[in-house]
């Protein structure tokens, strides 16, 4: 550490009276700071870095489907909705486009709440935002029955077409359902 010059009242050579300044801490921790301060370069200046993520684009988004799940002549299969490789996180609001893919005629799924198989709880009207990250997935059950009214079988569906909520791409899923009828609902946390 330097050593600061005392003040003194001692003469000079010349008879004058030298005098000499003893910055103290406080003076010397404020010169510093201002210093600093002046110096930092304008990366250094906090940034409010806790972002909302935006919405999901289409390329941000996979979707697979869990096995059929039945219960009572009802048929249930979880689509699972989950960020592409290295995509940022994103988010996801409301009801999957879905309809039927191979297997049958056309079917085109009816958006509702809930149904037999799932759906948000009854005291929740409004499907809820679901983020999509490396941690966090989201979900949307696809349901149906598999007999008609008359009791006639239903056909086997071996793939769905989903669309996202808000994209425009529509994606071919592996995923074997029975159902003369489908139904979906929205997205939740899963």
């Amino acid at each position: 550490m330097p050593s600061y010059p005392i003040i003194t009242g001692v003469p000079g050579k010349h008879g004058r009276r030298a005098r000499r300044l003893v910055p103290s801490f406080g003076a010397a921790a404020t010169s510093y700071a201002a210093t600093t301060m002046l110096a930092l370069p304008a990366w250094a200046i906090p940034v409010d870095s806790v972002d909302e993520p935006t919405p999901c684009r289409s390329d941000q988004i996979a979707v697979s489907a869990l096995p059929v799940e039945g219960a009572m002549g009802h048929r249930a299969v979880t689509l699972v909705f989950a960020l592409a490789g290295g995509a940022e996180p994103c988010t996801l609001t409301g009801y999957p486009g879905l309809d039927s893919g191979a297997g049958g005629p056309p079917v085109h799924a009816e958006p509702t709440l809930r149904g037999y198989m799932g759906g948000l709880p009854a005291d929740v009207q409004v499907p809820p935002t679901v983020t999509l990250s490396l941690s966090s997935q989201g979900q949307a059950i696809v349901e149906g029955v598999a007999a008609d009214a008359n009791g006639n079988q239903c056909p086997t569906y071996t793939d769905l077409l989903v669309n996202p909520p808000d994209t425009v791409d529509v994606l071919t899923v592996p995923a074997t359902i029975e159902a003369c009828a489908l139904r979906v609902h929205p997205l939740t946390a899963g």
